[in-house]
């Protein structure tokens, strides 16, 4: 700090104890500081602060002559440790000699001279007690009723004389000594408005108590959505004849089952590696911003993950219109921040379901979505946006599609073609999809391949070979076309 003034003391009052009485506070030096009685200002310097002895309230006679004298020998103020009442005169009289007269009841002088004389030299003990001042008004602040992040920056901004803010960058790393998180999510920094020696020592553990309460905020305001979000990856992943028994949970946890939903998925695939799992550090930071970015929307919102995949579900009253644009407005959102704190490796992938009725239609519409966004990324598109197009057959397979055991078994029918290699295994699947959906024709498969029959036959021996599976069966053949039919619909857009 400079040099001391009564607007520095002022600005301190709090931890001092201090507070203005009568006349001017401005910028006059303050130079030394004394306790002295009253009736003996005349013998004390110019600029001295003087710190009244005494435990009485001075007769106005007397108050009157002090101000006089102090005006005169040029004092730079007043203190008084009584809840002195001045007198209109001694009032009028301290704004015409430009006598600053504060008062600090109930404080010890000499305690009151040693912190301004801390102040006046300056250096580490002052800086420490001071910071150690801001450090426990913030604490205090933040364990009562009203401990919010503005109250707490306002208490630590008042005791430490400088503005504190919490300046917005998503990009400071979380270990920066000032750096403000939700969770493991920087949202910021806290920066003083004039740092000197003190806010190195305050600002780190003001930041992380900052911290703790954003966090405790974030917790108490988005429980009820974070449980939901457990609720539906749940409902999203369970067997079609579970569906039923999500309905009191989702009732108890004020999940409207019973309304039209519609569903984005946003598909990570790192460009290097697109099996890769996505950055440990982008889903809670993008689960932060999507629940603030839909926070306040008339729609009822949901935010899941599935590993790195993001779920992001829109319900609303059967009929509402523009449902899925105004999901994709959000999801394009998302997206967009997802790519941000990914960095350039990494695309995200938004496919986008249709509005669908109750328990069995968010299903239908999570799986939807999933594939939409799977097939673009199959077909070289990650990155984009696609929405689902279903109609006849392919929305009868997405019911398969959207049951994970079934899901299972109809993989399982072709695991044996995957080691052939990807693109070995997606000829044999297409070959044995022309040759059962044309009755087990050689010569329509071959037609429709481009290829002469027998070779449409040399493959088949082939794939027989491996799938050891009766062909000639219909009930095999139903399951292996079935299963060919969803493998293609999760790869290719169909």
């Amino acid at each position: 700090m400079g040099q001391l003034t009564i607007s520095d003391l002022l600005a301190q009052s709090d931890r001092l104890g201090l507070s203005r009485a009568a006349g001017p506070a401005d910028d006059r030096p303050v130079t030394r500081v004394d306790v002295v009685a009253l009736d003996r200002l005349a013998t004390v310097a110019a600029g001295t602060l003087v710190i009244v002895a005494g435990e009485e309230n001075p007769a106005p006679y007397r108050m009157d002559v002090a101000l006089r004298r102090a005006g005169a020998g040029g004092l730079a103020g007043l203190v008084f440790v009584t809840a002195v009442a001045l007198p209109a005169t001694a009032s009028l009289l301290a704004e015409r000699g430009g006598v600053p007269v504060l008062i600090a009841p109930g404080v010890n002088p000499a305690d009151l001279a040693m912190a301004v004389d801390r102040l006046l030299a300056g250096g580490a003990s002052e800086a420490m007690m001071r910071a150690q001042h801001a450090v426990e008004k913030a604490t205090e602040v933040a364990a009562g009723p009203d401990g919010t992040v503005a109250a707490i920056l306002s208490a630590a901004s008042t005791a430490l004389g400088t503005q504190l803010t919490v300046v917005d960058e998503p990009g400071v790393v979380w270990s920066a000594v000032d750096a403000v998180c939700i969770g493991e999510v920087p949202i910021g920094r806290l920066v003083a408005g004039a740092p000197d020696a003190a806010t190195p020592v305050a600002l780190p553990v003001i930041a992380s108590l900052l911290s703790r309460v954003a966090q405790r905020q974030m917790s108490d305001r988005y429980a009820g959505t974070q449980s939901r979000a457990d609720l539906l990856v749940e409902l999203v992943l369970a067997e079609s004849s579970r569906v039923e028994a999500f309905v009191g949970q989702a009732a108890r946890l004020g999940f409207p089952l019973q309304q039209q939903h519609v569903v984005a998925w946003l598909k990570p695939t790192g460009r290097q590696d697109p099996d890769a799992p996505a950055p440990r550090s982008v889903q809670p930071a993008l689960e932060l911003f999507a629940l603030q970015l839909v926070d306040g929307r008339p729609e009822t919102w949901h935010v899941a993950f599935l590993q790195s995949d993001l779920l992001l579900v829109s319900s609303e009253e059967h009929g509402a219109a523009d449902h899925q644009r105004r999901l994709r407005e959000v999801g394009e959102r998302i997206q967009q921040q997802a790519r941000a704190l990914a960095g350039p490796g990494w695309d995200y992938t938004l496919g986008l379901g249709t509005p669908q009725m109750g328990a069995v239609g968010l299903r239908l519409s999570a799986a939807e979505s999933r594939m939409a966004a799977e097939s673009a990324i199959a077909d070289g598109r990650a990155g984009e946006v696609e929405l689902t197009d279903v109609t006849g057959l392919r929305r009868v397979l997405l019911d398969f599609f959207a049951s994970p055991i079934s899901r299972k078994l109809l993989v399982d029918v072709l695991r044996p073609l995957d080691d052939l290699g990807a693109e070995r295994s997606e000829t044999a699947v297409r070959t044995l999809l022309s040759y059962l959906s044309h009755r087990n024709s050689l010569a329509h498969a071959g037609r429709e391949l481009h290829l002469h029959p027998n070779a449409v036959g040399y493959r088949l021996k082939g794939i027989r070979a491996v799938l050891e599976l009766d062909l000639d069966d219909p009930d095999t053949r139903f399951a292996v076309e079935l299963a060919c039919r969803v493998r293609l619909l999760s790869t290719t857009r169909g």
